[in-house]
């Protein structure tokens, strides 16, 4: 088969839609509250006539986020806006104003809170998705300070060169803190999405973007290579000839379509992996197959020594050339051309080929998703052989075409279940799944689509993965900085 430098269409498409989008939402703000609770505001101190003071141990202590909108942004951005949060805050104080010395814990809190964020996606070199850039908006209304004691009406007075301190560092704050989530902590968490990943001990998969990723009004298209290749020839690519892909639903939070392509490259790896290969011997050869074998062939066997002649048999069965997958609106079958190979096999000596029969067969594919895993169960609908010397042995071959289809299903299409059973991941990040999953037929593709949900927190994937941090030095307010 030819090789071809790039691929012109993807071999797998993933979309997420607007309902897709409002259910990570929820966990993404969930997110966003923590990360901002977690936010480290630097001591303020002061001096404001005989007015001295000094702000330290700043906590935030509850965060609420009350309105707040997620929506996609043409052509390459997903758009956070956040109206009306709150903040509620606790601090240190210690203040002295004359002669009067006090220390003590001040509860504040700050209202009307906006922040809007634009988050850029594109793909790295490796061809993963990735948050490229994020730029931020924040600002606060107002910041009240709750002062209590014996200098309740000086702090009172003086308070507003404390709260409007607060509220440019805690504003200074909330930006960074978001950008830090976004360009590495979320980035952590789509590194988790396989891009070249080993399937099982022969093949692997290509899940490298073809493309940045392309938002629309109401949706998020991602194109994946989608390509299978062998683990001894990994840098070997196949030409993509398949239709676009075209996914005209919404009414699900997610689909996947798949293309013929994507099977057809599964198949190729395999086939130049030397795996599409089987031998069917001794026990595995049923007795009343093994008699008919001796009669269809007795002109031949006859021919041979007796001590050869009373040998055991086998068949070898070869695949000729990498099975096609077909996906119409009807379904999906597989086309499969075979050689199969009939031996007698006498003890110490090499074994005497009796005949070779060419098999064509169609098998029917039934394609599964259950979480991130992609299953594929074979039938055998189809089979016939012929003979590769005349069509006179092809016309006797014909009391053998039942008990070598029974043969196939016995004892070769579960080896091949077992295989495809075992599945492929979609490219979804860790701790995001699918959930009532729906498959349609299209010409050329398959469309699987379901709803999302979430195995594992956002939190809990991000921890798992989160960057070591890095030492970094506090600057310290001052005055001249409200």
């Amino acid at each position: 088969m030819a090789l071809a430098s790039s691929l012109q269409n993807p071999g797998c498409r993933i979309r997420i839609t607007s309902k897709g989008l409002q259910f990570v939402k929820q966990e993404g703000l969930r997110f966003v509250e923590e990360e901002l609770e977690h936010i480290i505001i630097p001591d303020l101190s002061g001096k404001e006539g005989n007015f001295n003071y000094n702000i330290s141990n700043v906590r935030v202590t509850h965060l609420h986020l009350a309105q707040s909108e997620l929506w996609f942004q043409p052509h390459k951005q997903l758009v956070l806006d956040i109206n009306n949060a709150s903040i509620s805050l606790t601090f240190q104080r210690k203040l002295l104003y004359w002669l009067f010395y006090d220390v003590g814990m001040i509860n504040a809190s700050a209202e009307g809170v906006h922040i809007k964020t634009k988050v850029d996606l594109s793909r790295d070199e490796l061809g993963r998705m990735k948050i490229a850039n994020m730029t931020c908006d924040a600002s606060i209304n107002r910041m009240h300070a709750d002062f209590s004691g014996t200098l309740k009406r000086v702090y009172d007075f003086l308070g507003a060169f404390i709260t409007s301190g607060m509220r440019f560092l805690l504003n200074k704050q909330i930006c960074p803190a978001l950008k830090h989530a976004g360009l590495v902590l979320l980035n952590s968490l789509l590194h988790t999405v396989p891009v070249r990943n080993p399937v099982d001990d022969y093949i692997g998969i290509d899940y490298s973007l073809v493309s940045d990723p392309d938002v629309s009004e109401d949706s998020l298209d991602m194109d994946f290579k989608g390509m299978f290749f062998s683990l001894s020839a990994k840098n070997e690519t196949i030409p993509n000839m398949s239709p676009e892909l075209y996914i005209k639903e919404k009414e699900r939070m997610v689909y996947i379509a798949l293309s013929e392509y994507f099977f057809d490259s599964a198949m190729h790896a395999y086939f130049y992996s030397d795996v599409l290969s089987l031998e069917i011997a001794d026990d595995q050869m049923p007795k009343d197959l093994e008699v008919l074998l001796r009669t269809s062939f007795f002109g031949s066997i006859m021919l041979l020594d007796p001590s050869v002649a009373e040998s055991p048999m086998k068949l070898e069965l070869r695949v000729l050339a990498p099975p096609r997958f077909t996906i119409k609106p009807s379904g999906t079958s597989v086309s499969v051309n075979a050689i199969l190979n009939i031996f007698l096999t006498p003890k110490d000596l090499p074994p005497v080929q009796l005949s070779s029969l060419t098999m064509e067969s169609r098998l029917s594919a039934k394609v599964t998703l259950k979480k991130k895993t992609l299953q594929v169960h074979l039938d055998l609908k189809r089979f016939r052989i012929f003979s590769n010397k005349s069509a006179l042995e092809s016309l006797a071959l014909i009391p053998l075409q039942n008990p070598l289809k029974t043969l196939l299903q016995l004892t070769v299409m579960p080896v091949l279940n077992e295989r495809t059973k075992r599945g492929v991941q979609i490219p979804l990040p860790e701790g995001l799944d699918f959930t009532r999953e729906t498959t349609s037929h299209h010409a050329g593709f398959i469309l699987i689509g379901g709803d999302l949900h979430f195995s594992k927190s956002l939190r809990e994937v991000i921890e798992k993965y989160r960057p070591a941090p890095t030492i970094s030095t506090t600057t310290v307010g001052n005055n001249d900085s409200i």
